[in-house]
């Protein structure tokens, strides 16, 4: 597996309160569930190359 870049993220509050919910409801860290989000948006726009990508948590 390549590695991973590191890149800081800046949040409002409220998404960044959303997000945990949403993480913790899907047993995942708020990383794992914005890197989870941000691929399944970017594979339904068909801007990720399928070789590039491992399959996407379900």
């Amino acid at each position: 597996m390549s590695e991973k870049k590191k890149y800081l993220l800046r949040l409002d509050e409220a998404i960044y309160s959303a997000l945990e919910k949403w993480a913790a409801d899907d047993l995942r860290s708020v990383n794992a569930q914005i890197e989870f989000l941000l691929k399944e948006s970017v594979r339904k726009a068909g801007r990720l190359n399928q070789s590039a990508a491992p399959d996407t948590e379900k």
